[in-house]
C-alpha cells in the first residue's frame, strides 16, 4: 500500500476532528479511538500518525464544533442584518427545539460537552479556554439591555440538558416549553422550528 499524499493526510485529519465533534456531543468524550477511527472510514493506527493523543483530538474537536456553529448559524442572516432581537429570539426557539435536544452531535458545544469538561477538571486547559470562549461568545448574543445573557444561556443549557434526560416522556417537552416561555418577552413562544441549532 503506498504512502499518503499530504493532502489527503490532512483531508483524512479534518474527516477525523470532524467525526470527533459530532461522536463527542452525542455520547462523550469517553468514544474510544478505535470506535472514532472506524465512524471516520480510517484505521486504528492512523490515529497516531495524526494526533499525539486523545486529548489532542478533543481539543481540535472542541474547537471544530464551535466553528462549525459560528459558519452554519440560522441566526446569522438577522445578526448581519443588525435585527439583535430577532437574533435572540431565533437562537432561543431554536435551541430549546425537540430537534436541538434530538441531534446532540450537530448541536451546540456547550451544551453538549458540559459534563465532559466538568467531570475532567484536568483537560487541557486549550480546551477549557475555547469553551469558555464559547460560553460568553453565546451569552453575548443573549445580551439585552443590563443584562449580560448569562443567565439567559444557563436557563437554556440546564434546559436542554434535563430535556435529553427524560426524553421519552412529556416533561421533556415541557422544560424545553418552560425555558422558551421564560426566556422570551411576550411569553407565548413559537412553533417548533424544525433547521439546526446556532
Amino acid at each position: 500500500m503506498g504512502r499518503v499524499s499530504q493532502a489527503q493526510a490532512q483531508e483524512n485529519r479534518q474527516r477525523v476532528v470532524a467525526t470527533a465533534a459530532r461522536m463527542f456531543r452525542e455520547k462523550g468524550t469517553a468514544v474510544s479511538v478505535a470506535d472514532l477511527m472506524k465512524a471516520a472510514g480510517l484505521t486504528h493506527g492512523g490515529f497516531y500518525k495524526q494526533f499525539a493523543s486523545k486529548e489532542d483530538l478533543i481539543d481540535e474537536a472542541i474547537t471544530h464544533a464551535f466553528g462549525e456553529q459560528a459558519a452554519h448559524s440560522p441566526v446569522a442572516i438577522e445578526e448581519r442584518a443588525g435585527d439583535h432581537e430577532a437574533a435572540r429570539r431565533t437562537l432561543i426557539e431554536n435551541y430549546l427545539s425537540v430537534w436541538h435536544r434530538d441531534h446532540a452531535g450537530e448541536g451546540c458545544p456547550v451544551s453538549g460537552f458540559a459534563s465532559d469538561l466538568g467531570r475532567e477538571p484536568d483537560q487541557a486547559v486549550r480546551a477549557q479556554d475555547v469553551y469558555i470562549n464559547g460560553v460568553r461568545n453565546r451569552a453575548a448574543r443573549l445580551a439585552t439591555g443590563d443584562d449580560d445573557g448569562m443567565a439567559q444561556l444557563c436557563t437554556m443549557v440546564g434546559a436542554l440538558v434535563l430535556a435529553r434526560a427524560t426524553r421519552g416522556n412529556p416533561i421533556s417537552e415541557e422544560l424545553l416549553q418552560a425555558a422558551r416561555t421564560a426566556l422570551t418577552e411576550n411569553g407565548t413562544g413559537h412553533s417548533e422550528p424544525q433547521q439546526r441549532t446556532d
